[in-house]
């Protein structure tokens, strides 16, 4: 009889889960469809691009939990880079009627967008190189 199911369902450095052929085809080009809708959302605001460019790379610094170890680190990446942060930021701008805030927002979300393009997903507390889209190592991210 095979693993028990939490331990062959338990992603790892070598089994993250990664999707392949058409559906991590789909996920990236979901990603750069992000990328490009968040990006002329962005232009239609009126919003300065200096800030864009800014802030583009911005929540790549909750890399930096990494150096509390994997668990911590891979808490701190994904809140950084999932789409609720941004879309609750909006939300917020939205009411306040604030074009800085939802400006902020749409870079956030532009790049979430650019990571799932470009392949690197939310995090597995086993390890940076673990992702829900593909396993991170030495080569880059897996390719579709």
């Amino acid at each position: 009889m095979g693993a028990p199911l939490e331990t062959a369902m338990t992603p790892d450095a070598t089994n993250a889960g990664t999707p392949t052929g058409t559906p991590l085809l789909l996920l990236r080009l979901e990603g750069a469809a992000t990328l490009l809708a968040a990006t002329a959302g962005f232009a239609a605001l009126g919003g300065s691009w200096w800030l864009y460019a800014a802030l583009i790379l911005a929540p790549d610094l909750a890399m930096l939990g990494y150096l509390g170890g994997p668990r911590a680190g891979a808490a701190l990446y994904n809140a950084a880079h999932v789409t609720l942060g941004p879309l609750a930021l909006g939300a917020l701008a939205w009411a306040l009627g604030s074009t800085v805030l939802g400006g902020i927002a749409l870079v956030w979300l532009a790049h979430v967008g650019l990571d799932r393009m470009a392949g690197y997903g939310l995090k597995y507390a086993s390890g940076f190189g673990a992702t829900h889209l593909s396993v991170i190592g030495a080569r880059g991210p897996a390719t579709p």
